[in-house]
């Protein structure tokens, strides 16, 4: 599937509507470049779970949690990793089979540890069609997304 936004607000509202779809155990795998939207996007995302927290990327820290919404969220970016074999020491495991919901910034970089029902989101700048354009792609298999 793929969805055309023309605003940081569809771009959010787009991850609210999946957000309050979810349950607990899904994976998402969310890539794009810097300044794609990522962050918009997850903040959607925590909204449709009902999460009343500030939410911010986790470049830094590599996992945010938030607690306070119908599910936990578990915010992942895996960019700065050295490679899967970094995820043992977060005990993804726990995350990833666990009562919340993961969303994986560059999750692409860890795929191999991604489980099957992982849902795979890419959002793509266009400048020809304008700065707030963004193509968000959205597939089950991470080589379509």
């Amino acid at each position: 599937m793929i969805i055309e936004s023309f605003s940081p607000e569809t771009t959010y509202g787009l991850g609210k509507a999946i957000g309050r779809q979810l349950k607990p155990g899904d994976i998402i795998c969310l890539d794009g470049d810097l300044g794609a939207g990522k962050t918009v996007f997850t903040q959607g995302i925590a909204g449709g779970l009902e999460i009343d927290e500030p939410v911010c990327s986790p470049t830094f820290t590599i996992i945010q949690e938030y607690e306070s919404g119908r599910l936990p969220l578990y915010h992942f970016d895996v960019y700065r990793i050295s490679g899967p074999w970094d995820m043992d020491e977060l005990g993804y495991e726990e995350y990833f089979y666990g009562e919340g919901v993961c969303l994986i910034e560059w999750g692409k970089l860890i795929k191999e540890l991604l489980p099957e029902n992982t849902v795979y989101i890419t959002i793509e700048k266009d400048s020809n069609k304008g700065f707030d354009y963004r193509r968000i792609i959205c597939s089950r298999d991470y080589e379509t997304a």
